[in-house]
């Protein structure tokens, strides 16, 4: 069962991340997710830094695989990114896969650019795919339509082609990633609605990819501390993913949330104080056939977290 430690760019700064990520291999955990955004979600997260620049120091302190999510397209050019994914493959061996999405206006609108359409959005996710698939295989790649790409070509690759994942929350987004997706990423859901989005990308052209699953959940010594760590941090993050795309700046955000009371965060954030509760959701999960879990402790006792769950959680999965 393999286990990773998210670290959320959006809550701290670059430096503590890399002293999480320390404890974290020391206790036990597989693997290291990073976030990759422009803009937290509300004030009080309060940060945002560049998960690539991250990765660099990150990978060399560790000895771990570690993932990343992103979306190439508007704030990214996917030749850029490619680049980057490519580097960082080459200086550390088959330890870095990407899931790609199709992005929040929160971050991608920086550009000044018009916000497309979740439609438009998509096309435009399978256009950067294919073109970063190319550029990987090492071919020189010209493309002109929602992205536009002339002539480039990754002159340095990495020995292994990287995985590109999707990064996909709907089941419809599942079955349309599955043919050409080489696995995919969601977050967690009530169990039978999880358990349908297994079967629906396996049934359409995922068998034998692996799916990871991004949790969200709240652990602290009392259920007090963790419901209002869930809530201070994470209550800007439970709307539907129409309003998560759509939504253009943080104030936004907290606008909205301030209609959020503390009692509605159990229904989007595993909360508990108890390891063994947290055992039981994991093994759930695993039980429908996930490869990788990915928790995020959104509260912000990340030492307590790691440290309890390295001696409570891990070792009995």
């Amino acid at each position: 069962m393999k286990i990773a430690y998210h670290a959320s760019h959006e809550q701290f700064k670059p430096s503590q991340l890399l002293t999480y990520c320390k404890l974290a291999e020391q206790a036990g955990f597989s693997s290291i997710s990073s976030s990759d955004h422009f803009h937290p979600w509300s004030e009080r997260q309060g940060e945002s830094g560049q998960s690539f620049a991250w990765l660099g120091a990150a990978m060399l302190q560790s000895e771990l695989p570690f993932s990343l999510v992103c979306a190439p397209g508007q704030r990214y050019h996917p030749a850029i990114v490619a680049q980057a994914i490519a580097t960082l493959n080459e200086m550390f061996p088959d330890r870095l896969s990407v899931a790609l999405g199709s992005g929040e206006a929160l971050n991608e609108s920086i550009t000044a650019e018009k916000w497309p359409e979740k439609s438009v959005r998509n096309s435009r996710l399978l256009e950067c795919f294919k073109v970063m698939r190319d550029l990987l295989q090492g071919k020189e790649v010209t493309h002109h339509g929602l992205v536009q790409v002339e002539k480039a070509k990754l002159y340095t690759l990495p020995e292994k082609e990287p995985m590109l994942l999707c990064a996909a929350v709907t089941t419809e987004t599942a079955k349309w990633a599955a043919p050409w997706a080489d696995g995919i990423m969601t977050t967690h859901k009530p169990h039978q609605e999880l358990k349908k989005f297994v079967e629906t990308f396996r049934e359409n052209g995922g068998a034998g990819k692996p799916i990871y699953l991004k949790v969200q959940l709240s652990y602290a010594q009392t259920m007090e501390e963790a419901t209002e760590g869930a809530y201070d941090q994470w209550r800007t993050n439970i709307f539907q993913g129409s309003i998560l795309g759509d939504l253009p700046t943080v104030a936004h955000f907290d606008a909205a949330a301030s209609l959020v009371k503390p009692e509605q965060m159990k229904e989007f954030v595993r909360i508990s104080n108890d390891p063994q509760q947290h055992i039981d959701w994991i093994k759930a999960d695993f039980d429908l056939g996930i490869d990788r879990i990915v928790l995020h402790n959104v509260n912000r006792q990340q030492e307590r977290f790691i440290a309890d769950f390295g001696d409570q959680v891990l070792p009995f999965l």
